[in-house]
């Protein structure tokens, strides 16, 4: 389902699936990640289920920002994880149950912004290409979220940029990560599009 003209990059609050058909394959990711065979299969075959929630919080900086809160729901006997996403670029620490321990930030910024940023910190030009191309009009000329997230145990870092995108017709809520094995030239780049399922249950 098309996201609703309702919900832009400000406005997530809502169901949204992974659309396995319309997204690249994902495992190579995880395997550049360190996950094991058997749980990347389970994962391939399992339906992903993202509810987001944002509210606005105080930052480390005592200004408003906004926090995105992700209940993940995975299918196939996987237990889901809950993730939050300060806006406020501050580097926090967070335990995952399929990562591990990883450091990340996250914040709003123009497209444009996060890729001569990113160039300028020395990300590669076939990485800012594969972030900046094949977006709507809106997130081409407006704010992303853009999230770094390193694991110093694993050696990974992923840049992720989430935005609006025409996929085959229709307005899906997209990510673009791209994952880099840390000392090393390997790197994937991926894009995950999602439906939208519909608004949150108020009791939730």
């Amino acid at each position: 389902m098309a996201a609703p003209a309702s919900a832009d990059i400000k406005k997530l609050e809502g169901k949204w699936v992974m659309n396995k058909s319309l997204s690249d394959a994902f495992d190579a990711v995880l395997a550049l990640q360190g996950m094991g065979w058997l749980t990347r299969k389970a994962l391939g075959a399992a339906t992903v289920t993202q509810h987001l929630y944002q509210t606005t919080i105080d930052g480390e900086d005592n200004t408003p920002t906004t926090e995105i809160k992700i209940d993940q729901l995975i299918t196939g006997g996987i237990k889901g994880s809950t993730e939050t996403r300060i806006l406020d670029w501050h580097y926090r620490e967070h335990v995952d149950r399929l990562f591990g321990t990883v450091k990340g930030r996250s914040r709003y910024i123009a497209l444009a912004k996060a890729i001569e940023e990113g160039k300028a910190a020395g990300v590669s030009e076939e990485d800012a290409k594969f972030v900046a191309e094949g977006w709507l009009q809106e997130t081409e000329e407006g704010d992303v979220v853009e999230s770094f997230v390193e694991n110093e145990a694993n050696k990974w870092t992923a840049w992720q940029i989430w935005g609006f995108a025409d996929i085959g017709g229709e307005r899906k809520l997209t990510r673009k990560f791209v994952v880099r094995k840390v000392g090393s030239d390997e790197v994937v780049r991926v894009r995950l599009v999602y439906d939208y399922t519909g608004a949150l249950d108020q009791a939730a």
